[in-house]
């Protein structure tokens, strides 16, 4: 009979480091192809000390990263405040075998790869980064979402051709800084759904429903909260179309695809309904056998028939609001963007500037075939 290799040999522990900051799918993407290449999976998160240092500015706190990480089900162990050059003393220190990156280059301030000693000792792997997401794309996206970026009658406080370059212009070209179009796949949908389980008789099932834009602690916080309401937890997600109607302006940042992949990887969720209806309907809840619809303290606007979507659920005596304690949105996010808008466009300038550069080096390294990329 066949033996389980695993069993026969040490756990292979694998170390991956990175900001991290507003963590998204392209984060957790990369986290689920490090595990692949092993059993435990290591994530050092470095501090914003150590950001600010190298990149610039981080949009999320520390406290708000290692927390963002700790929830992706891909992820064993975190190590906070972790040295923004990868080292294999670090390494060592948590018995790691090997350290994975992306297939993009990270450097220092003063222009070094970061992860030049692993590298040069053969204990570095690489996995393929996600096409069409990266935190200085959404930081784009949000910069380009305020009435000062494209309301005619502020243009002077930020000239068109500044927002062009910053967002979708000509000039942006670098292969991660670029705005782009994320494109989904079954495949990419199936990956993230991965260990994902069916309800078991006699388990009580809890549904949420929203927009869960640009995925952040307050979602997550919420999430952790609703689980506890049951056993096994449904999130549905609104469409684009519904977002916008009741956000207004640009939202939602993250279209459909992508905050599917967002909530997906959440270990508090067990499955997700795309393009999920605004009113809870008894149809929706006899199809999913819905014990609880549980809602956050945050208000909700009436449907387009001015009626309460939740007026279902609340006539079954199946509706419960719960308060995450966490007063983090997607607005807050975007204002503290706005806020320190010119310190971002530095950043995402100077950001650019070393992955060209790194993007050459990269393409050198790959044509003499000292560049291993693996995807799982």
């Amino acid at each position: 009979m066949a033996t389980d290799d695993r069993r026969d040999r040490r756990p292979v522990r694998v170390w991956v480091d990175g900001c991290f900051d507003m963590a998204h799918f392209g984060h957790a993407n990369a986290l689920r192809q490090a595990k692949k290449m092993g059993d435990y999976l290591v994530v050092g998160i470095h501090s914003d000390e150590e950001i600010t240092k190298h990149k610039g500015p981080p949009v999320m706190t520390e406290q708000e990263r290692y927390k963002m990480v700790g929830a992706i089900k891909w992820v064993d162990e975190v190590v906070e405040g972790s040295p923004y050059v990868t080292t294999l003393e670090t390494m060592d220190k948590y018995n790691c075998d090997f350290c994975v990156h992306g297939d993009d280059i990270t450097m220092t301030a003063d222009g070094q790869d970061t992860y030049a000693e692993v590298k040069n000792c053969g204990r570095y792997k690489e996995c393929r980064r996600t096409a069409g997401i990266s935190t200085t794309d959404m930081v784009g996206r949000m910069l380009l979402l305020t009435k000062t970026h494209h309301d005619r009658e502020h243009e002077a406080h930020l000239p068109r051709k500044q927002v062009e370059e910053l967002g979708t212009g000509h000039e942006a070209r670098s292969p991660w800084t670029g705005v782009s179009q994320f494109l989904p796949t079954t495949q990419k949908i199936a990956q993230f759904s991965e260990g994902g389980t069916s309800p078991q008789p006699g388990d009580r099932i809890v549904y949420v429903s929203g927009a869960f834009d640009l995925f952040h602690v307050g979602h997550l916080d919420f999430l952790q909260r609703a689980r506890q309401e049951g056993d096994y937890l449904i999130v549905g997600l609104h469409t684009d179309p519904v977002v916008n109607w009741y956000k207004g302006s640009n939202h939602p940042i993250m279209n459909i695809h992508e905050r599917t992949l967002c909530v997906l990887a959440c270990r508090y969720v067990s499955e997700v309904v795309i393009g999920a209806p605004y009113t809870v309907t008894k149809e929706l809840m006899d199809h999913f056998n819905v014990d609880v619809v549980i809602h956050g303290r945050t208000p909700y606007p009436p449907d387009q028939e001015g009626r309460d979507p939740y007026r279902v659920p609340k006539d079954l005596e199946k509706f419960k609001r719960i308060d995450s304690d966490n007063d983090m949105t997607t607005s807050k996010i975007i204002k503290r963007i706005i806020s320190n808008r010119l310190n971002f466009e530095a950043r995402n300038k100077a950001k650019e500037e070393k992955e060209i550069r790194a993007f050459e080096n990269l393409q050198k390294q790959m044509a003499s075939g000292e560049c291993f990329v693996e995807e799982a």
